[in-house]
C-alpha cells in the first residue's frame, strides 16, 4: 500500500495551551517528510471530522495520523472505514493532562510522541482479514440438561443452527431427578413445578435443533467457524461442522462415602439430597432402613464443602435445596420437625424470603460445625457438633433421617493430568503446564491438551474479572454448573449468555475479526517459515492453544483460534512471527525513533512498555485525575507484556535510554491479565533480560517488572517518580551517544 499521511492535531481540551502545536505540525514536515499537516480547536466535533474526511476524499489521504485524546476514546468518531489506516497518538491524557503547562519537558515529550507515531504508522499496512472456505455458524451444545438445553433454545431462537449431545438416552441430566425447584415467583415461598417436560417439548419441536442422545463427542479439530467434529451414537460416527461449542456437562454430587465421620454408608437412613429428590418424585417417602414414616429429619450442610480435606470450595446451592427440601417434609407432614446443621445460610437474593417462611414454620437451624452421626442405640441417629460461638458441644434429639449436603465436583474434573511436551534446549525456561485433565469429554484435537484448562478444583478455567463463560479454548465457552457452582435459576442465565457470546464468536470470526478480548481486531500472526528453528516456543506459550506442529515440530497456526494478543511474537527468538499492524521490527523503530539528550543534559529518559489492557488504560486514569509525574517517560503501549520480545530491552539500552519499566497485570491464581500468562511470561523472560544487561555490562536495575491494574492508577506517580530517583543514582546510561 502506497501510504499518503495527513497528519492532525487537535488544539482542544487544553492541547493548545499547554503545548506549541505548531512546533510538532513542522516536526512531522520536517522529519517526516509529511506534507499535509493540520492542526483543529477540536477534532472530535463535527468540524474537525470533516476536515479529515475531506483530506481523504480530495487529497488522497489512505493514512489518518490524529494527534489528541487517548486511543481509547472516541474510537468510533475516527472510524474511516477498513482501507484506511488511523494511528492515534494520546498527547492529551498522557501528556498535557499529566505534565506542567508551557514546560520544556513536556513539549519534548510530546515531540517523541509524535515521532513513535509516525514512526509507527509508515510500519502498518491495513489486515486482510482471515478468511476460510465452508465456515459454519452453527452451535454445538455438550450436555442436555437444564444449562445445555437452555443454551440449545436460545441459540435456536436467534435463528442459529444447533448440534446438542447428551450422553444418556433422554434429555434432562440431573434435572430428571429432580422433585421441584426452589421458588422463582413472588411470594417466592413455595417451589416450583419442575420445568423439564416442557423444556424438552420446546427442544424436539424445533427443527434447527438436532439432537444426539446416547451420544459422545469423540473428536474436536479446527477452530471457531471450523470445527470439526466427530460423533460416536449407537455405534455410528457422524461427522459435523460447527461454529463455536457451549460446555454443558454439568456436576457430580461429591462422593459421600468419604465421609465416613457422617455415617454415610454406616446407616442406611443418611442419605445425600439426591436421594430425597428420588424419594418424593417416586411419591415413596419412608426411612430407606425399616420403611416407616419419617417423623423427624436432620440436614446436614457443607458435607465435605467449605472442608480443605474434601471439597475447599463452597457449592452454591446447597442451603437453598436443603431449605426445599425441608419445605417437602413439611408440605406432607406439617409435625414432622426438622433441624439444619449449618455453617452459614447462604440463602441470597429472593431466597431470603423462602428462608424467612421456613423460619416461621418451625425449622430448628443450628450453627455448628458436625463432627459425627451415631447411632443411638434404638435405630434412631444423633448428629454431634460444635457450636461456632461458643465451641461448646451440640448434641441432638434422636431423628429418624439424615440429608448430606453434599457439594458440586465439575465433571471436569474428573481424569489424568495432561502435561503438554516442553522444549528441553539448553538455556530456555521451560513454562509450567496448563492444569489440564484427560477427561474425555471434548477430545479437542489440539497439541496443547485433549479437554480445556481448568482451575486448581477442576472448574474450567475463564477470565473471572471480565470474562465469564470463556475458556483458554477460544469458541469454547463452559456453561451452567461445569463452569462454577450456581443454582438452577443461574444457571439458566449462565446458559443463555454462553449462548450470546457462541453467537458473538461466530458472527466475528466469520468476519474475519478476533473476539475478546480484542474484539474487532483483522490481524492475525504471520510466520515467516524459512528462519523457523523448530524451538517450540511459540506452541508452547500461547495461551489459548492456537498453534499446533506437525511431526518436525514446525508450528501449524490456526488464525481462528487466535485472540491476537502477541504473545507467540515475544516467544520467538527469530522474530519471524508479525503481525501487519504489530511487529518486533515496528515497536523496535519506535523505541529508535526516541530523542535521547546526551549525558550532560541531564534529561534521563525511561521507556514503560505497557499493556493496553490494564496499564495503559490505568495511565490515562492518572491524566483524567491530573496527577502528575515525571516528564521523562516515553509510553508505548503493548497488546500484552507476554508479546515483549526481549531484543526491544537491547534496542533501547543501546539507544541510551536510561531505564525501562514493564507495566503489566498481576499474575498468579487470581491472575488479572486479559491474556491469562501474559504477565507471567514477561517475568519469565527477566531473567534472559538480565543475561542482556550483563552482557551490556549494565545494572539489572534498570529494568523493572511493576504490576497495575486499572484501580492502581493512583500508584503511578509513586512508581514512575521512584524509578526516576533510583536511575539518578545509577547515573547515565553509558551507552549515549552511542
Amino acid at each position: 500500500m502506497e501510504k499518503k499521511i495527513g497528519f492532525y492535531v487537535c488544539s482542544g481540551c487544553g492541547i493548545g495551551e499547554a503545548l506549541d502545536v505548531n512546533a510538532l505540525l513542522d516536526l512531522a514536515n520536517s522529519e517526516f517528510q509529511v506534507p499535509l499537516c493540520r492542526s483543529h480547536e477540536c477534532l472530535c466535533q463535527t468540524e474537525g471530522v470533516d476536515l479529515i474526511k475531506s483530506d481523504i476524499e480530495k487529497e488522497g489521504v489512505n493514512t489518518v495520523v490524529i494527534a489528541a485524546c487517548s486511543p481509547r476514546v472516541m474510537y468510533d468518531v475516527f472510524d474511516f472505514g477498513l482501507d484506511k489506516v488511523v494511528e492515534r497518538i494520546n498527547l492529551r491524557e498522557q501528556v498535557v493532562w499529566s505534565h506542567p503547562a508551557g514546560d520544556e519537558d513536556t513539549q519534548m515529550l510530546a515531540e517523541d510522541q509524535v515521532r513513535m507515531g509516525l514512526t509507527k504508522v509508515k510500519e502498518i499496512e491495513p489486515p486482510d482479514p482471515f478468511q476460510a472456505e465452508e465456515m459454519s455458524k452453527d452451535i454445538l451444545v455438550v450436555g442436555g440438561g437444564l444449562a445445555g438445553m437452555t443454551a440449545a433454545r436460545e441459540a435456536a431462537r436467534a435463528g442459529y443452527g444447533v448440534v446438542l449431545v447428551e450422553k444418556e438416552p433422554e434429555l434432562g441430566g440431573y434435572l430428571r431427578t429432580v422433585y421441584k425447584l426452589p421458588p422463582e415467583n413472588p411470594p417466592y415461598e413455595t417451589p416450583e413445578e419442575n420445568p423439564l417436560e416442557k423444556l424438552v417439548k420446546e427442544i424436539r419441536e424445533d427443527n434447527r435443533i438436532k439432537i444426539y442422545t446416547s451420544g459422545r463427542v469423540t473428536s474436536i479439530a479446527g477452530g471457531p467457524c471450523l470445527f470439526d467434529v466427530k460423533i460416536s451414537q449407537n455405534g455410528t460416527e457422524i461427522a459435523e461442522r460447527v461454529g463455536a461449542i457451549v460446555l454443558a456437562t454439568g456436576v457430580i454430587p461429591y462422593d459421600a462415602s468419604k465421609l465416613e465421620n457422617l455415617g454415610y454408608g454406616k446407616y442406611a437412613d443418611v442419605v445425600t439430597m439426591v436421594q430425597v429428590e428420588e424419594m418424593f418424585k417416586a411419591g415413596d417417602v419412608k426411612r430407606p432402613s425399616n420403611g416407616a414414616p419419617v417423623s423427624s429429619v436432620a440436614f446436614i450442610l457443607c458435607a465435605g464443602s467449605r472442608d480443605p480435606e474434601h471439597l475447599p470450595y463452597c457449592s452454591s446451592s446447597c442451603c437453598v435445596e436443603a431449605l426445599k427440601q425441608a419445605s417437602y417434609f413439611k408440605e406432607i407432614n406439617p409435625d414432622v420437625t426438622v433441624y439444619i446443621f449449618y455453617k452459614d445460610i447462604r440463602a441470597v437474593g429472593n431466597y431470603e424470603l423462602f428462608y424467612k417462611k421456613l423460619q416461621k414454620d418451625g425449622l430448628f437451624f443450628v450453627r455448628g460445625n458436625v463432627t459425627s452421626v451415631d447411632d443411638d442405640g434404638s435405630g434412631g441417629l444423633i448428629i454431634s457438633a460444635e457450636d461456632f460461638l461458643t465451641q461448646a458441644p451440640i448434641t441432638s434429639e434422636s431423628v429418624d433421617l439424615v440429608v448430606l449436603a453434599t457439594g458440586m465436583v465439575p465433571t471436569t474434573a474428573f481424569g489424568e493430568p495432561y502435561r503438554q511436551p516442553q522444549a528441553g534446549q539448553e538455556g530456555e525456561v521451560e513454562i509450567p503446564a496448563d492444569a489440564i485433565l484427560v477427561s474425555n469429554i471434548l477430545n479437542l484435537q489440539y497439541r496443547q491438551g485433549p479437554e480445556i484448562p481448568a482451575l486448581k478444583y477442576g472448574f474450567p478455567d475463564s477470565h473471572f474479572i471480565c470474562f465469564p463463560y470463556e475458556s483458554r479454548r477460544t469458541g469454547i465457552y463452559p456453561a451452567g454448573s461445569v463452569r462454577a457452582p450456581m443454582d438452577y435459576a443461574r444457571a439458566v442465565d449462565d446458559a443463555v449468555g454462553a449462548a450470546l457470546k457462541a453467537i458473538q464468536c461466530v458472527e466475528l470470526t466469520s468476519k474475519g475479526m478476533a473476539v475478546h478480548p480484542r474484539a474487532g481486531d483483522m490481524s492475525y500472526p504471520q510466520f515467516f517459515m524459512q528462519r523457523c528453528t523448530q524451538c517450540k516456543r511459540c506452541t508452547e506459550e500461547c495461551p489459548f492453544g492456537a498453534i499446533n506442529e506437525d511431526e518436525k515440530a514446525n508450528p501449524l497456526p490456526n488464525p481462528t483460534r487466535c485472540r491476537r494478543c502477541g504473545v507467540c511474537m515475544g516467544a520467538c527468538p527469530e522474530r519471524i512471527i508479525s503481525f501487519k499492524n504489530y511487529s518486533v521490527g515496528m515497536i523496535g523503530n519506535m523505541i529508535k525513533a526516541i530523542n535521547v539528550p546526551d549525558e550532560y543534559e541531564e534529561k534521563p529518559r525511561i521507556l514503560v512498555l505497557a499493556c493496553e489492557n490494564d496499564a495503559y488504560p490505568a495511565l490515562d486514569m492518572a491524566g483524567l485525575r491530573r496527577l502528575q509525574y515525571n516528564a521523562w517517560v516515553r509510553i508505548i503501549p503493548l497488546r500484552c507484556l507476554g508479546s515483549m520480545n526481549i531484543v526491544w530491552i537491547a534496542d533501547a539500552l543501546s539507544k541510551g535510554i536510561d531505564g525501562i519499566i514493564l507495566l503489566g497485570c498481576r499474575h498468579g491464581d487470581d491472575y488479572q491479565c486479559h491474556f491469562i500468562k501474559g504477565s507471567e511470561l514477561a517475568n519469565i523472560r527477566m531473567s534472559k533480560i538480565k543475561e542482556t544487561l550483563d552482557r551490556l555490562a549494565l545494572e539489572s536495575d534498570r529494568v523493572r517488572v511493576e504490576e497495575v491494574s486499572i484501580a492502581d492508577y493512583y500508584k503511578l506517580p509513586q512508581i514512575l517518580d521512584g524509578f526516576a530517583e533510583r536511575l539518578a543514582e545509577l547515573g547515565p546510561n553509558p551507552y549515549k551517544g552511542f
